[in-house]
């Protein structure tokens, strides 16, 4: 099973559409009425939609960071700072996670783009 991804709202949709294009199963945040809600809240749940969430918001990533240190289960989440990774390689970053890793592989991780 490959991951499906949870897009944050900042996301550009340029991001999203390039992996519906490469077959990635993608949801976005407007896409479930989960617009201005706070991150620990979207955290939650792109868990209990079994899926990784997707930020470039740096404050998000705090909020990960903060539950990996409390040992707080989520789902894994993957960042892409919004000025250092072209939408390009969000694209084949996000596409090859997808593709090649199991959900379980990415459970209480953060993974950082662009992938080396």
């Amino acid at each position: 099973m490959s991951l499906r991804l949870y897009m944050d709202e900042h996301v550009p949709n340029p991001i999203t559409e390039g992996l519906r294009a490469r077959d990635v199963d993608v949801l976005t945040v407007q896409e479930d009425g989960m617009v201005h809600r706070p991150d620990p809240e979207l955290l939650d749940r792109a868990a209990a939609l079994g899926r990784v969430m997707f930020t470039q918001d740096v404050h998000f990533l705090q909020d990960a960071v903060a539950r990996q240190r409390l040992g707080e289960h989520f789902r894994g989440v993957s960042y892409g700072h919004q000025l250092r990774v072209t939408i390009g390689s969000c694209v084949h970053g996000l596409g090859l996670l997808a593709k090649v890793s199991e959900p379980e592989e990415l459970a209480d991780r953060i993974v950082h783009l662009p992938l080396r």
